[in-house]
């Protein structure tokens, strides 16, 4: 059911982000500019023996209070509780147990979930004795460990994936196209899904998602299987108040993680918001195949270059994804949707399709007769030979000459050269230069 989440819990100032940031394996700030795909990260991605799974960060628990700040953070670190699989609850063994770590913990015990508890600030042998005391917090045995210095990390990781469960329920959602419908609330995510369920009439089973607020429904059509995946509503940013609320996006990211294929849905009666960008900057990043669906378009007065222009103001703020193809609905009518899963299905077909090497080799060799590569410096880039290493995206390996020779503006070439004379319409491509030396 997707990869395990891990969630870092407890009071203020006991290193919760700087034991996400050593997990992450860099230091990852709150917002990271890149025009296009800007996002608030509070969750990365970690690995540990056989396991990748994904971390989330919390704001501080603080005690119950009226101040609306402090309240909010309380409940998005609900949030993440109850989105995470097992939860790493952190104390600081410096300064010992409180009562705010007591209250914490009572809230946890009410959660069910797995709980490590561990002890942060033990850099010494001599502050080992400075866990005892947080057994009586009944949450189990303490794991010590420094994050600041990296100390101990593995032990308290080894006892994080004894939880994670070893099932078969991805073997079996491998059977299936998985769909990620994602995008602010009210735009018509779900009134969509019901309409493709409700029009096909063939559900396997609608059964609980990997979090509380996603349902996942089986659909098969004409020998095709597809796994629907509803998420809750991404508010736009003008309704995100603050840093603490950035959570509110969790549960749309995993969903991504999950899919195959994302589905933006836009309400045709808005624009597009930065909120709308940075989730599907993050499937485009994770390398999805995308559909971009303009719902509610029965209520908007047209004319013969209303949606040309809608497709152009589209094209502008999501300009680092011109692959995504786009459609035009009304769940409310059922205008358009008999074509959503043909799209879909496509858009699959493309993220998992493979050239012929020889093919291949013939349209990027008329490619460099064409328009021949740069001279960097005193040195041209010489192309070798081109192979395809994979799919979900398609995937391409350059052997070159020198790869100091690559100027992107010619690595854009080749990628539209690609996209000319191959179908890679829904999904982006991966292009990767290496020496020929270094095979």
């Amino acid at each position: 059911m997707g990869k395990p989440i891990v969630a870092i819990v407890g009071r203020p100032n006991v290193g919760k982000s700087t034991l996400f940031n050593k997990l992450a394996g860099k230091r990852i700030s709150i917002v990271e500019d890149t025009p296009g795909v800007t996002r608030d990260r509070v969750y990365a991605q970690a690995d540990w023996l056989k396991y990748n799974f994904t971390i989330i960060d919390t704001g501080g628990i603080e005690h119950e209070s009226s101040d609306i700040i402090v309240s909010q953070m309380r409940r998005q670190a609900q949030i993440a509780i109850e989105t995470a699989n097992v939860i790493i609850f952190m104390v600081d063994g410096r300064e010992g147990l409180t009562a705010a770590d007591k209250e914490v913990a009572q809230m946890l015990r009410k959660s069910g979930k797995s709980i490590v508890l561990v002890v942060n600030k033990i850099d010494s042998l001599k502050l080992e004795e400075n866990s005892y005391e947080f057994y009586n917090l009944g949450i189990g045995e303490p794991i010590t460990i420094s994050a600041s210095q990296g100390l101990a990390l593995g032990d308290m990781l080894d006892e994080v994936v004894k939880y994670f469960e070893d099932d078969d329920s991805d073997s079996k959602d491998d059977e299936y196209i998985k769909i990620a419908f994602i995008g602010k609330p009210n735009v018509g995510k779900s009134s969509l899904i019901n309409k493709l369920l409700g029009e096909e009439r063939v559900i396997v089973s609608d059964i609980p998602g990997t979090t509380r607020d996603a349902i996942d429904s089986y659909l098969e059509r004409d020998g095709d299987k597809f796994l629907l995946i509803d998420t809750a509503g991404i508010r736009r940013k003008s309704k995100v108040k603050a840093e603490i609320e950035k959570y509110s996006v969790i549960r749309s990211y995993t969903a991504i993680e999950r899919a195959d294929i994302c589905i933006l849905l836009l309400d045709s009666t808005e624009t597009i918001s930065d909120q709308d960008e940075k989730i599907i900057g993050y499937a485009h990043e994770m390398n999805k195949a995308i559909l971009i669906i303009v719902n509610k378009w029965d209520l908007v007065e047209k004319d013969t270059k209303t949606m040309n222009n809608f497709k152009t103001m589209i094209g502008k703020s999501l300009s680092f994804m011109p692959y995504a193809p786009y459609l035009f609905i009304s769940a409310k009518t059922g205008q358009r949707v008999n074509r959503v899963l043909d799209t879909v299905k496509k858009c699959y077909d493309n993220y998992n399709r493979r050239v012929k090497t020889g093919v291949l080799n013939d349209v990027i060799n008329k490619a460099i007769m064409m328009k021949e590569p740069p001279v960097i410096g005193l040195k041209r880039l010489k192309i070798y030979y081109v192979t395809q290493t994979g799919v979900q995206p398609p995937t391409f390996i350059f052997f070159v000459n020198d790869i100091s020779c690559v100027h992107f503006s010619y690595k854009r070439y080749l990628e539209n050269q690609l996209r000319d004379n191959f179908d890679f319409t829904g999904t982006g491509i991966k292009i990767e230069f290496r020496e020929k030396k270094d095979v």
